[in-house]
């Protein structure tokens, strides 16, 4: 999962260890003596008298005066001379572009993109090692911080939700045509089974033929009741008899389907504002497909803008080798990732854990 975009976070560390770690060239020479003798010099001073007061740096003084670029020439040379290596911005500039172009490539949304760079190079800039010490290691520890960031906006804990809340609690599922809403109830129903939770499915997709026959067989094949309307009926109606249901017969959970739509169907999206109404949903998750990348990024954005969510489950993710919806959705609309989809099966959905999605991405 996420092939492609761990090789090119990889060749990111790689760019940046090619980059750093070398040694200072001929011409910085008089500068590492120089430096060699300041350390001596200092520690001499140190030894003798620690209460003397630290001369102020002269007026002018171009090697005093740094500028605010990066650790200058002589820090650099000095810090080589103490036995450590400071990293600047020239040694990022190259590896940093090739990292924004290898994300958008991965189809991670460019405002995403940004942030992760600003941050590794707010973490990188003017870092210093130890000469033994691996490059790859402060740049895989800048990745996971800046990729944790990005991933983990407005996580919270399903189960602790589910468990906490009053009983039944309903759950509506959003998303376009095709995405595989229905399909990720009755894995939602397996999860919830497993957890120890009883469930009733409610079909308010009530727009499309053969809606209901789709639910049903699910419903059948996990031994859950399935509460429909004819189709051209109340959606509202359907997932409030739903809640009813579950309320007379002691059921934890309603699942509650929805047609698929664009957030520029009017009458569908109003739909789902009488729902909000009607029914008082405890959670909305919108459902899209890991690999419809930018796509699902900006449907996650447009729904919540129209029908707010309150989190987002990713089929497919199995098939997507970029990663780019996984990293993105969270940052974009500040709700989070909470499931991924990765098989055919009803057991094929995975609690989105961002720390183990960031350590698998580096290789840890």
């Amino acid at each position: 999962m996420f092939d492609g975009l761990k090789d090119k976070l990889d060749s990111f560390r790689s760019d940046v260890e090619e980059s750093a770690d070398v040694e200072p060239e001929p011409e910085d020479a008089d500068a590492e003596a120089e430096a060699e003798s300041e350390v001596a010099a200092e520690t001499e001073s140190e030894s003798t008298d620690t209460d003397a007061p630290t001369p102020a740096a002269p007026e002018g003084d171009a090697e005093a005066d740094e500028g605010s670029d990066g650790p200058g020439r002589l820090q650099r040379a000095k810090a080589f001379a103490t036995g450590k290596v400071v990293l600047e911005e020239e040694d990022l500039e190259d590896p940093l572009w090739n990292l924004e172009m290898a994300l958008l490539e991965s189809d991670v949304e460019m405002g995403v993109a940004e942030a992760i760079l600003d941050q590794i190079r707010s973490n990188l800039v003017g870092e210093t090692k130890s000469q033994m010490a691996s490059t790859g290691d402060l740049v895989e520890d800048a990745l996971r911080d800046a990729l944790l960031d990005v991933i983990s906006v407005g996580q919270f804990d399903f189960e602790e939700r589910i468990a906490q809340a009053d009983k039944p609690v309903t759950i509506v599922f959003t998303g376009v045509n095709g995405v595989g809403k229905t399909t990720t109830i009755a894995k939602m129903a397996r999860y919830l089974e497993e957890q120890g939770y009883s469930s009733v499915l409610a079909n308010g997709d009530t727009y499309r033929a053969g809606a209901n026959e789709q639910i049903q067989e699910h419903a059948d094949a996990l031994g859950k009741r399935l509460i429909a309307h004819e189709q051209g009926g109340d959606p509202a109606a359907v997932i409030y008899d739903g809640v009813e249901y579950a309320e007379a017969n002691d059921i934890d959970v309603v699942l509650g389907d929805t047609a698929g739509r664009l957030h520029t169907s009017s009458d569908l999206m109003a739909q789902l504002e009488k729902i909000d109404r009607v029914v008082a949903p405890d959670l909305t998750l919108f459902v899209d497909e890991a690999v419809a990348g930018q796509d699902a990024v900006e449907r996650a954005q447009q729904f919540d803008a129209a029908a707010e969510i309150d989190g987002a489950v990713l089929t497919k993710a199995d098939a997507d080798s970029q990663g780019g919806a996984a990293i993105s959705v969270a940052y974009v609309t500040g709700k989070p990732v909470l499931f991924l989809g990765t098989g055919q099966g009803y057991e094929d959905l995975d609690r989105f854990d961002p720390e183990a999605l960031v350590d698998d991405l580096l290789g840890a």
